[in-house]
């Protein structure tokens, strides 16, 4: 346990430090606030806000879209309102679209696209980042609803409540800190993916004005920079995976913190 738990933060600290080190150097204002100049992301001025811009963008639409599937579903499958085995099925189907890797979700996009005739686009992508983050943010909504002691809904079912009044005043209202982690951890995941939209979001030097724009973003902006043999764009590839690591990791510790907190207050 111990030397596992040993390699474990190893690596951890090796990334941590490699990225700080790599992105610290190159981090400035500027490379924060401009975009690529010379209208190609392989140039030398410039920095990575368009890459900024796009990734909270497709994180936020994407999150927003899910809560609005992820929060019914979730209430949809507990007892009071299906049956066990069709909840059982259901979170089956869940664990496995969790276990699916990115690029098929960014594949099956792409081929949705092409037989429509869609060009890649900040839309594209944050349906498909919503197809990837939905299956997160089910299972852990369900989990943490499931938690819920029955004898706070009996008893609100005592006072002549119905199934839905107890739902949105007192079941909702005690997982909300576990529905928070939920969102956080399905975020999380979704402004780090590269794969699910390497095809259906596309790249771009330039901050979107429309859903129909294509967009850039941090895990493309590491993978099409990272390789180049230009100093001044492995500058802009590192400085965006220091973001992205930030980001990460920020939302990946307040998660944990709420996820205490929300076991602690539903146990009481």
């Amino acid at each position: 346990m111990i030397i596992s738990l040993g390699l474990v933060l190893t690596a951890l600290a090796g990334i941590i430090f490699v990225v700080v080190m790599k992105g610290a150097s190159a981090l400035s204002l500027s490379m924060i606030i401009e975009t690529p100049k010379g209208g190609y992301y392989l140039g030398k001025e410039g920095g990575i806000a368009n890459a900024i811009v796009g990734s909270l963008y497709l994180a936020f639409g994407a999150s927003f879209l899910s809560i609005m599937i992820s929060l019914p579903v979730a209430f949809a499958m507990q007892r009071e309102y299906t049956s066990h085995f069709a909840a059982n099925c259901s979170r089956l189907a869940l664990d496995i679209l969790w276990g699916m890797p990115s690029i098929v979700y960014g594949a099956f996009g792409f081929v949705v696209m092409i037989y429509f005739g869609l060009r890649s686009s900040l839309l594209g992508g944050i349906i498909v980042l919503t197809l990837l983050m939905l299956p997160i943010m089910i299972r852990s909504m369900e989990e943490v609803i499931r938690m819920v002691p029955l004898e706070l809904k009996e008893i609100s079912y005592s006072l002549g409540t119905t199934k839905i009044e107890t739902t949105v005043s007192v079941v909702l209202r005690q997982a909300m800190p576990g529905v928070i982690t939920a969102v956080l951890l399905a975020f999380g995941r979704g402004i780090g993916d590269a794969a699910s939209i390497l095809f259906t979001a596309g790249y771009t030097d330039y901050i979107p004005r429309s859903l129909l724009d294509p967009v850039a973003s941090l895990p493309l902006a590491i993978f099409f920079q990272s390789a180049t043999p230009i100093p001044e764009v492995q500058d802009r590839a590192y400085t965006a995976a220091l973001i992205l690591l930030f980001i990460v990791l920020l939302v990946n510790i307040v998660s944990r913190i709420l996820g205490w907190r929300s076991s602690r207050y539903i146990v009481r």
